[in-house]
């Protein structure tokens, strides 16, 4: 049977053409990469709630799933927690597989063909990101600028098994645009009269031209989803999430940029509805921070426009560098780049953040505020020395606010509507403790081993609320990022529980 050319072969040959001094390094990084994507894999069939997965039997010899039409999946333990790849082949029946994409097509699961296919994408782009890095990097060495710390982050999701899914990007755009090759990028500027905007906050008059604001287009955006072209811009840095930009100069404002492509899961654009509502969590967000007693900070957000579409909209947010104090050496970093420095410090160093990461979490959750706490939204301010000094958080968006808990605690109740609002228990912790915890926490951590030492290092001295105990005596949530692939008409997050590591 003839088989269509695979995502890495066709990376491959689009490379030879626009980089083939890459071709060699291209090759030599693709077992690497397979391996990566794989490890993510099997832990989503290891601890994933998936139909046909009907048991999982751990021995001596790694763990085996039985799925639903008699079949067995053998490979490693799993550790849900581990980010180092570990996991080269797994053997499906007698067979053994090294291609997570190959492996996802033959399982023959419903809806696996289309998420297969995103795993190659993840493979073959994740590929293309460790080619293209300098050999000559030093962890040791802290970079200048914000936006270099975000382009240390080259693998993408440490959890998902499609980190660096980019189907719709060619090998020249994902070149010129992922933030992992240091591109400086040319944001384009669309002129819409005011009128037919939905605007919060300010707009500065830099992106206004009389009664038209400009709104900052990505150019993937203009060119695929626009089809217009712009011809006024100005060039930015990309961070990490490839649609938000930071703007060059000191004190300049990130921009972030609907950008209609499938990332990893989800379609980046920016809703209305969050458009909408920016300004009034913006506000709510600089009243919690006044409360945190100088633990956390949260970005501001400076002005947000719809042009009547999710395809045409842009948000202005406050550099997380203005909470830090440059001449006294701090640095501002995403939690997700911690993992790329070797960071000096005490040994105790993971459960001294741990510490702060879990103490302003869970005081912002007993108020009745759940945050999307995961590697790219929370930041930490580091000492010259390395030590965590304080926390901020950007992107509001897709937080969870309980008017109970805050009218509970005298807060005043914003005026917010839809997703964002919930009483519910479950729901709050499982924001808080699947992108804190599992995410960033888990993360930074590296192994089970890792963040159980950190955990019960750090947590001795919290205050022990309900969600304290939940954190210690319950399974920790973490969402099923391949269930929620492989169930297109589900809509929604959907949930895994992992192995409480303190238990």
């Amino acid at each position: 049977m003839h088989r269509p050319p695979t995502a890495e072969a066709e990376v491959a040959d689009e490379l030879a053409a626009v980089r083939p001094d890459l071709v060699p390094r291209y090759a030599a990084a693709l077992p690497g990469a397979r391996a990566a994507v794989l490890t993510r894999l099997w832990r989503a069939l290891a601890h994933e709630p998936l139909p046909w997965v009907t048991d999982r039997a751990a021995g001596p010899d790694g763990l085996t799933l039985r799925l639903s039409d008699g079949r067995r999946v053998h490979g490693p333990q799993a550790d849900p927690y581990a980010t180092a790849a570990y996991v080269d082949a797994v053997r499906l029946d007698e067979v053994p597989y090294a291609d997570p994409a190959r492996l996802m097509t033959d399982l023959g699961v419903a809806h696996g063909t289309a998420f297969a296919a995103e795993l190659g994408h993840s493979v073959a782009s994740l590929t293309l990101s460790r080619a293209g890095q300098p050999s000559s990097e030093d962890p040791e060495e802290w970079p200048a600028g914000d936006w270099e710390w975000e382009q240390r982050v080259v693998d993408g999701h440490p959890f998902h098994p499609g980190c660096r899914s980019r189907p719709g990007f060619s090998v020249a755009e994902q070149l010129a645009y992922g933030p992992e090759h240091g591109p400086l990028v040319r944001l384009g500027l669309l002129p819409v009269p005011a009128g037919e905007c939905l605007l919060t906050g300010e707009w500065p008059d830099r992106l206004r031209d009389g009664e038209r604001l400009l709104v900052p287009v990505h150019p993937w955006q203009a060119e695929h989803v626009l089809k217009r072209p712009c011809e006024r811009g100005f060039a930015a840095h990309p961070l990490m999430s490839l649609r938000t930009l930071a703007i060059p100069g000191e004190a300049q404002p990130h921009v972030k940029t609907a950008l209609s492509a499938r990332l990893t899961s989800s379609v980046r654009d920016i809703s209305v509805y969050s458009i909408g509502l920016s300004a009034t969590l913006s506000a709510f967000g600089e009243t919690l921070a006044a409360r945190m007693d100088g633990l956390l900070h949260i970005t501001r957000t400076l002005g947000a426009v719809a042009a009547g579409s999710p395809d045409l909209a842009a948000v202005l947010r406050q550099s997380p560098q203005a909470f830090a104090t440059p001449t006294s050496g701090e640095r501002v970093v995403p939690v997700a780049a911690l993992a790329t420095t070797r960071l000096p410090g005490s040994p105790g160093w993971l459960a001294d953040f741990t510490r702060l990461a879990l103490t302003a979490g869970l005081r912002l959750l007993e108020w009745g505020v759940a945050l999307e706490a995961h590697g790219q939204n929370l930041l930490v301010v580091l000492s010259p020395t390395g030590a965590p000094l304080r926390l901020v958080y950007r992107d509001l968006a897709d937080i969870r606010v309980s008017p109970a808990r805050l009218a509970r605690h005298g807060i005043p109740v914003p005026e917010l509507t839809g997703r964002i609002v919930t009483d519910d228990e479950r729901t709050l912790r499982r924001k808080l403790f699947g992108s804190l915890v599992a995410g960033a926490l888990a993360g930074t951590a590296g192994s089970a081993a890792a963040l159980r030492g950190a955990l019960e290092t750090a947590v001795r001295d919290l205050p022990r609320t309900p969600d304290l105990v939940a954190l210690l005596e319950e399974p920790l949530p973490t969402k099923a990022l391949t269930l929620m692939r492989l169930s297109p008409v589900t809509p929604g997050d959907q949930w895994a529980e992992l192995p409480n590591p303190l238990r």
